[in-house]
């Protein structure tokens, strides 16, 4: 037999109810798939409020430990805490484990009702990278004694003409690297030829901000050309760029053009979200982050905690269980994962979805987040 350990974070607001469901989902997969002979052992680790209230942090020592010695991990989500202290759990998570890359991969169910016209046309995998850019945190609030002293140092020392109201000026410093773009860009590349896939599109603002995102796309081709040449030269990859605004609107009119995206922080904060609410939003678009090069992963729901619906058996499990998906795909066993993927598309198909899907699909059928758990475990 084989079994992996797991360690695994229930999250906040509605993350018991989303991370409930997807294990005894997988469970149940891995059962059918494998008959016993593959198994996952969960270990639960704590972060956010439950960790707060029981230990008196919202992020221990143990749970990072957990996650450096398995190289895995699966979360529900955390609610970010006010005031003081950490400025994001998840953005902290990714930093401090040097998953660089967060992974988004976009696809229609056909039963999912969309505001587009042809959803089937959406097919795509967003690389944003995860630990530069603004994303960085590193700013100073108007009126501290940081903010003063760089607003001198850009004024000052270094010429600035362009701050319009210094007194009042809120601080933030983008960072882009050679280094940083290049590890997300082979990642995305070797994604695409690992998976037959057709091109990879550099999306940035690089017209506007020309030695950061412009810099971001000129270490993209140049590691593309450096280190995919037979491939590009084969025409096996094509590698292009777009710039940020341009692809929103062309991933509305034309998405059929795109198919792995590379991009940076805030660019892909942006980017994954609005190709989710192509295919039926964020409620099924999954998620992972991911150090392409140590083989460390954490995935996770992307949606927030919803605590307004928490505890109320209606919350929808797939963002969670999707991001599992990628989980048993990313450690070899597909098998258990495509039995999930197609047990889903029986059930959307068929019109039946927890209340949030449920009410836009013609002739829908509401299940509470137990029974829609349920009916998958059934259609495995």
């Amino acid at each position: 037999m084989e079994k992996i350990t797991v360690p695994f974070i229930y999250g906040d607001g509605v993350g018991p109810e989303v991370v409930g469901a997807t294990l005894k989902i997988v469970d149940a997969a891995l059962a059918k798939a494998y008959g016993g002979s593959k198994q996952i052992e969960w270990k639960e680790v704590l972060a956010g409020g439950k960790s707060f209230e029981q230990l008196g942090t919202w992020l221990p020592d143990e749970t990072m430990e957990a996650f450096r010695k398995y190289h895995i991990g699966l979360k529900g989500p955390l609610t970010t805490p006010v005031g003081g202290g950490i400025r994001s759990l998840n953005v902290a998570l990714r930093q401090t484990l040097d998953l660089y890359v967060c992974l988004r991969p976009v696809r229609w169910f056909r039963g999912v009702a969309t505001p587009v016209l042809h959803p089937e046309r959406v097919n795509m995998t967003v690389f944003r990278e995860n630990t530069e850019d603004i994303y960085a945190g590193i700013e100073w609030e108007p009126g501290t004694e940081e903010a003063e002293r760089f607003g001198k140092f850009l004024l000052g020392d270094m010429g600035v003409k362009k701050v319009r109201f210094p007194d009042t000026a809120a601080y933030g410093v983008k960072v882009i690297s050679k280094e940083g773009t290049e590890r997300l860009v082979r990642a995305a590349c070797r994604y695409a030829l690992d998976r037959g896939l057709p091109s990879v599109t550099l999306v940035h603002k690089g017209n506007i901000m020309k030695f950061t995102e412009g810099g971001f796309k000129k270490w993209g081709y140049e590691l593309a050309q450096k280190e995919f040449g037979d491939a590009l030269s084969s025409g096996r990859l094509v590698i292009k760029d777009c710039i940020c605004d341009a692809f929103l609107q062309n991933a509305l009119l034309k998405p059929e053009d795109y198919s792995v995206i590379a991009t940076p922080n805030l660019n892909g904060d942006y980017v994954s979200d609005m190709l989710a609410a192509q295919v039926g939003g964020i409620g099924i678009a999954p998620g992972a982050n991911i150090n392409f090069d140590t083989r460390d992963a954490i995935f996770e729901a992307t949606h927030g905690t919803a605590p307004d619906i928490a505890g109320k058996n209606i919350v929808n499990p797939c963002s969670n269980l999707l991001s599992a998906v990628m989980l048993l795909e990313f450690v070899g066993w597909n098998e258990a994962g495509e039995r999930i993927t197609a047990a889903l598309e029986k059930a959307f198909a068929s019109g039946r979805a927890t209340a949030d899907l449920a009410r836009l699909m013609p002739s829908g059928t509401a299940l509470s987040t137990t029974d829609f758990t349920d009916l998958i475990i059934s259609l495995l």
